[in-house]
């Protein structure tokens, strides 16, 4: 009796057991199942970083811009599981229109059970741009002390932005600027060679002759604008263009 009784005990132990561990390993092997007959989201993740690689390199070529870049595929939903595709993945740009800043990838599968995903990224390309090196006020002459170059992230450079010093020196600001702020093409304009009341030399070519006579500024005018002038020996009013500092050309 004592030995049934013991043995009864045994069996129904081991029946415990393996009511237990039975459907843990149904789970476990259901789970390994499902994983290798889906598409993971690293694979995805992989896809989007070697499509963006070669986006970039293509983009920077094509503008020959210099730079260096950095690429970053946003972390997806581990539990995203897709058909296993048989085919290569497709993957395209979505938006935007270059591959700079904020990207979304279009992940596609053109298989038997096709599917599509949109996989979020970010592109960052830092440039060397100009930025202001201390306080400016508007309408100050920039020289070169008061700008320089930094590397920035110019995905982030919404308003535009200048590669060299040349594209700022000698021009106007349109208004006040602060350290390490960058410069954009709306903060500066051509100054003014001549301003309302100079004098200048009005000179007028036809062919081999050439006549110089002293004027009068009327208005301000930057190189290439058309200004009032005053001729001052026979005080007539004429239209000139600003060619230079103190120097109008007119027309014979």
């Amino acid at each position: 009796m004592n030995i049934e009784t013991t043995t009864n005990r045994h069996s129904m132990a081991k029946c415990r057991y393996w009511l237990a561990v039975v459907p843990a390993l149904l789970a476990l092997g259901y789970s390994a199942l499902v994983t290798a007959n889906a598409t993971r989201p690293e694979q995805l993740i992989g896809a989007g970083e070697v499509f963006l690689e070669q986006a970039v390199s293509d983009y920077l070529q094509r503008s020959n811009i210099a730079g260096r870049h950095e690429i970053q595929i946003n972390r997806l939903d581990p539990r995203l599981r897709l058909p296993l595709c048989e085919q290569p993945l497709t993957t395209t740009l979505e938006s935007p229109a270059e591959p700079i800043g904020r990207v979304t990838l279009r992940v596609r599968c053109d298989g038997a059970a096709p599917w599509t995903v949109f996989v979020p990224g970010q592109v960052r390309l830092y440039r060397e741009v100009v930025i202001v090196s201390r306080p400016l006020k508007r309408n100050n002459i920039v020289t070169d002390m008061d700008i320089a170059l930094a590397e920035r992230d110019v995905g982030l450079l919404n308003q535009g932005y200048l590669t060299a010093l040349r594209q700022a020196i000698g021009k106007k600001l349109t208004r006040p600027l602060s350290p390490d702020q960058v410069l954009t093409p709306s903060h500066v304009q051509a100054a003014e060679a001549i301003r309302k009341g100079d004098q200048v030399v009005i000179s007028a070519h036809s062919g081999g002759i050439s006549v110089r006579m002293p004027g009068e500024a009327l208005s301000d005018g930057t190189i290439g604008k058309q200004i009032s002038v005053r001729n001052q020996r026979s005080n007539r009013v004429i239209r000139a263009r600003v060619v230079g500092p103190g120097q109008v050309e007119v027309a014979m």
